[in-house]
């Protein structure tokens, strides 16, 4: 299918635009846009622009709502634990952030953890900035059930993804995966982009392996590494929707349901680094075993070794200077969401 450029910061504009028109506030608008673009730049496009029109028919259905309500449930100083009463998954987390990392400057160590959220996009948006501002941190969540549990075919169980990031110099290492084979999201790009996908990413509703993404979003969305995958997720749901207060297993909806609401729990810990060591001292040890990593003997057919984190650094600096390539179908969803909210669309 073809592809369609676009400017990144005209694309944020545009997405802001729209969300605006929404009855969203701007600087939550702008932060909103700004995760899924960013995730584009990160060239992960499953959690980038396309998610925007599912994200504008749960405010239309007031499934989710334009206007964060965050109260304050519990607050013992190094954890707080906030109700955020079905507003917008990004808004949410990224208080939760910026909650975290204060606290974790006073005592140490912050945890906060977030009930009746939703979708939040990518979550190493999140991580690396804690890590920018010196602190390790771990985000979890956890999301519509997408796989079975271990030996079952029926979807129980999220995927549930999480990310850690580490400061390391004007950049950060960080891993942010699911806990499928595949992220969701990934199957939905492969639909718009009328393109098939990998056996080994899920299976039909009866059981069957597929190459068709339609068939594998009704079906089942295989586990990564086995038994082990499931059990992960399983954790990450105790972390994120049974510890937090919130919701769990079927109980959670996704983005992709306009109608009910999302009922996702986060749970964001951030630990300050000049707690534990000199931030000096840390950023050579990590120098150190990222160098270990990257001068490793290279296996046939291997180019370079990178470490978590640095194919999305160059995916940035790539695609901010020649712009986003969106599938030209999910260009022309944000176009007719554009004219539908009287937004001018720029490319």
């Amino acid at each position: 299918m073809p592809e369609v450029t676009v400017n990144a910061q005209q694309l944020t504009v545009l997405c802001t635009d729209i969300l605006t028109k929404t009855g969203v506030p701007a600087a939550d608008a702008h932060l909103v846009a700004d995760s899924l673009v960013q995730a584009d730049l990160w060239g992960h496009p499953s959690h980038g622009v396309l998610r925007l029109p599912w994200y504008v028919r749960r405010l239309h259905s007031g499934a989710m709502t334009t206007h964060a309500h965050v109260e304050v449930l519990n607050d013992l100083g190094a954890v707080l634990a906030l109700d955020g009463h079905n507003g917008i998954g990004q808004v949410l987390a990224d208080y939760a952030r910026k909650e975290a990392v204060t606290r974790a400057m006073m005592f140490g160590i912050g945890a906060v953890s977030v009930r009746n959220s939703n979708h939040f996009g990518t979550a190493m948006y999140y991580t690396r900035k804690a890590a920018a501002q010196g602190c390790v941190s771990i985000l979890t969540t956890n999301a519509s059930p997408a796989m079975a549990p271990w030996g079952g075919r029926e979807k129980r169980i999220g995927t549930n993804p999480w990310s850690i990031a580490a400061p390391f110099g004007e950049t950060a290492t960080v891993v942010d995966i699911a806990n499928t084979a595949v992220a969701r999201g990934k199957i939905y790009h492969a639909r718009q982009t009328n393109m098939p996908i990998p056996e080994t990413w899920a299976i039909t509703s009866e059981g069957a392996p597929t190459t068709d993404p339609a068939e594998a979003i009704n079906g089942v969305v295989l586990p990564m590494a086995g038994h082990k995958g499931y059990a992960i997720s399983f954790m990450m749901d105790v972390l994120s929707g049974v510890l937090t207060g919130s919701q769990h297993s079927t109980k959670v909806h996704g983005p992709y349901d306009p109608a009910p609401p999302g009922g996702a729990g986060h749970l964001f810990i951030a630990l300050d680094v000049a707690a534990f060591r000199d931030p000096q001292d840390f950023d050579d040890a990590l120098s150190d075993l990222v160098g270990e990593v990257k001068s490793t003997p290279k296996a046939q057919n291997t180019e370079e070794i990178f470490y978590p984190g640095e194919l999305e650094d160059r995916a940035h600096r790539r695609n901010s200077a020649h712009g986003i390539s969106l599938p030209e179908k999910t260009w022309m969803e944000l176009q007719e969401l554009a004219i539908e909210n009287h937004v001018v669309t720029h490319r």
